[in-house]
């Protein structure tokens, strides 16, 4: 089921299980994993980007093996908070998605993680061919991270009396 609010997402996770990220592009999909705890994302892997039917059997085959109980797309909102045709690409890439897999699939803003993922490997001075191979699913893993962090607000806020 796909969820708007990462309220709503929280509520429908179950407890204990990781968490995959997604950075869509045009030509590849970057991947990113949580530990079981949802405290870490960790860049996994780029998906190259061939068709539906081919991107969604990698990608599933990632959610299976890594026991994924929920789903982050990375939402591509232009820098005034607006939708534009990313977006509609990224929600129908998550329609489709919610077809082949029945876990919850939430949203979180992606503004500015590429450019966070390409800052932070220009620091740990990666080289330019390494950074291209490595740059979708670090900005991935910025991705989740946002909402694993988000997620563990929300968490603590309700265990407040």
């Amino acid at each position: 089921m796909i969820h708007e609010d990462i309220a709503d997402f929280a509520a429908a996770l179950r407890p204990m299980q990781a968490l995959a990220g997604l950075d869509l592009g045009d030509k590849t999909i970057g991947v990113a994993v949580s530990d079981s705890m949802r405290s870490v994302a960790s860049p996994l892997q780029t998906i190259r980007r061939r068709k539906f039917t081919l991107d969604a059997e990698a990608l599933l085959s990632v959610l299976q093996q890594r026991v994924i109980g929920g789903l982050v797309l990375g939402l591509p909102r232009n820098m005034d908070g607006s939708e534009g045709p990313r977006c509609q690409s990224t929600r129908a890439f998550a329609r489709n998605v919610s077809r082949l897999w029945d876990g919850p699939i939430g949203f979180w803003d992606e503004r500015l993680s590429t450019v966070a993922a390409e800052r932070a490997l220009l620091e740990a001075d990666t080289s330019r061919r390494r950074r291209a191979e490595v740059i979708d699913h670090v900005a991935a893993a910025y991705i989740l991270q946002g909402a694993l962090d988000r997620l563990a607000h929300l968490s603590a806020s309700q265990d407040r009396p």
